[in-house]
């Protein structure tokens, strides 16, 4: 077991890589808000964050990228193996639900923790209000950021279907009524998954977003019992 002094270190080195990376957003969105996204630099954003460029760089690649945000990923391949081998008696939207839980990462500071943990609510809510606006005036900053949500929804409907064929071999032995079942799940899943993002935005970020999200697919699990 690593030394509790070894613990809060890495507490520590993560708080702050999230505070940087929050910083950074905050600013190219700012500035963006400003001056329109075109008109600003990655030397700008840099120096409004108080990081190098190269800082910049070790958190994106782009400054569009800052701008319209990280979107999950899936977690680690255990985590995905144990969804995909849990059988029928776990309900599917309950292990996505699981598997949303574990690839966010909100970078939440923990109270107490962190002397910027008041301002972080409110800095949330700003980045995200801000990001809003510049995503519906820009389109070619949507369509960045819908390229990058197909990129996720193809990579959870392959583990979503790794998991249909598990539970119904069956269903696994017709390929594509495999395929179609796992888009429909996938879809059906991603709007719960915006429905936490928008009630967890539009409530500043002052909650956190995991806590969010099991609850929008409990709604959702609690609707697909009402309408059979």
């Amino acid at each position: 077991m690593a030394p509790d002094s070894t613990v809060n270190e890495l507490g520590l080195r993560e708080r702050k890589r999230i505070a940087t990376r929050r910083a950074i957003q905050l600013a190219a969105v700012e500035l963006a808000s400003e001056r329109g996204f075109d008109r600003v630099t990655i030397d700008e954003i840099s120096h409004v964050a108080n990081v190098s460029p190269r800082t910049f760089f070790n958190y994106f690649p782009s400054k569009e990228s800052a701008i319209i945000g990280e979107l999950p990923e899936l977690p680690d391949e255990q985590t995905v193996e144990e969804f995909v081998s849990a059988g029928p008696s776990q309900p599917i939207l309950d292990g996505i639900s699981t598997l949303l839980i574990a690839a966010i990462d909100v970078g939440e500071p923990v109270d107490g923790e962190d002397d910027d943990a008041q301002q972080a609510p409110e800095s949330v809510h700003r980045l995200h209000t801000l990001r809003r606006a510049l995503l519906k005036d820009n389109p070619e900053l949507f369509a960045l950021r819908m390229a990058s949500m197909h990129k996720f929804e193809d990579a959870l409907s392959g583990v979503v279907q790794r998991r249909l064929a598990h539970d119904d071999p069956a269903l696994a032995a017709d390929e594509e009524a495999l395929h179609q079942r796992a888009r429909l799940v996938t879809y059906v899943a991603f709007a719960g998954m915006r429905h936490a993002w928008s009630c967890w935005a539009d409530r500043g970020g002052v909650e956190p977003l995991s806590d969010r999200l099991r609850s929008s697919f409990e709604q959702l699990s609690a609707l697909g019992t009402q309408v059979r």
